[in-house]
């Protein structure tokens, strides 16, 4: 339990910064954990790795963690934290039915009720339809944008997808939206 608290807290942080370019996070974050791992190993008595060893789990570690991670990122700036939270936390589940075939496991009624939960809650993601009038209130970042109903900063409209520091003038307006980055708002207009 305390580890999902943790990782709710670390999820929430991190999507206060997800409009920050997404690599520089997952470097930070990576290598703050690496680091303290690190420490940590070698002050329980672990030996210093060799150079090969070092180079493999940093590879494992850049494939497996860091671009998860960086996607993770951009999931919090599109989809809100709730949302990716839940799709991301479906990975030890596709994790488990890869070794049913691959490693021989068995499913057992755990797996299978696990799994069926976990089916319904990313149904009921995707069917959820949120749409009302909302206030958006002025905001200046950066981030990469294309000329959509929230970026209509520019005379000249630039066509595809571009990345400069921007502002946002307060709107009220109706559409369907997900707590993305441009619809952190209460209910209440």
């Amino acid at each position: 339990m305390a580890a999902c608290l943790c990782w709710a807290i670390d999820n929430n942080l991190t999507r206060k910064v997800s409009l920050s370019d997404p690599l520089q996070i997952a470097a930070f974050k990576g290598l703050g954990a690496g680091v303290t791992n690190i420490v940590l190993a070698v002050a329980m008595g672990a030996p210093i790795p060799s150079a090969t060893t070092a180079a493999a789990a940093g590879t494992v570690g850049f494939l497996g963690y860091g671009i998860s991670l960086v996607a993770f990122v951009v999931g919090l700036r599109e989809l809100g934290t709730a949302r990716t939270g839940a799709y991301f936390s479906t990975a030890p589940f596709v994790g488990a039915i890869i070794s049913v075939p691959l490693l021989g496991e068995t499913v057992t009624p755990r797996l299978a009720a696990a799994a069926a939960l976990m089916g319904i809650g990313i149904w009921l993601h995707l069917t959820e339809r949120h749409e009302h009038d909302h206030r958006h209130l002025a905001m200046e970042h950066d981030h990469a944008h294309e000329h959509d109903e929230h970026h209509r900063h520019h005379d000249d409209n630039p066509p595809g997808v571009h990345t400069h520091p921007h502002r946002h003038e307060p709107m009220i307006h109706r559409h369907p939206h997900f707590p993305d980055a441009h619809h952190r708002h209460g209910h209440g207009v």
